[in-house]
């Protein structure tokens, strides 16, 4: 009788599941991870390239300086109160229509300023609002 030896063979590894694990495991990582705002990115606002879009119906300027004084229709608000704000709004509409609402504020306006007008002109109803840019000067 004879015996023969059986030649010991090393075992294979599947690697396909293990690539699988790990991929699943990356994109799990990257899904969950919240990303911090860095404080030191500078931003230059406002600026857009977009071409002057004609309104056909009445426009509502409103116009923010950078010391936060309103300006309604180029005519200055007495304050910075909210309700004397909502007040001007009032007077500049025309018989109820509804206008455009032009926020036209300097780079330089406290942001609290701008948010409050907006939700001034949301208090009233006004529910068209666009905001005044510049155009930023072409590239060499």
């Amino acid at each position: 009788m004879r015996l023969q030896r059986h030649r010991r063979r090393d075992p294979e590894v599947n690697m396909t599941p293990l690539i699988d694990v790990v991929l699943t495991l990356i994109i799990f990582f990257m899904v969950s991870t919240t990303f911090n705002r860095q404080g030191e990115i500078e931003l230059e606002l406002p600026e857009a390239d977009a071409s002057e879009v004609q309104a056909e119906r009445v426009q509502l300027d409103i116009t923010i300086d950078a010391k936060g004084r309103y300006y309604v229709n180029q005519q200055e608000v007495i304050n910075t109160q909210p309700e004397t704000l909502k007040r001007a709004i009032g007077e500049a509409l025309e018989g109820g229509t509804q206008p455009i609402v032009v926020l036209s504020a300097d780079r330089l306006t406290p942001h609290q300023a701008v948010i409050t007008a907006m939700d001034v002109a949301r208090q009233l109803g006004l529910t068209q609002l666009t905001f005044a840019t510049t155009n930023p000067p072409d590239a060499p």
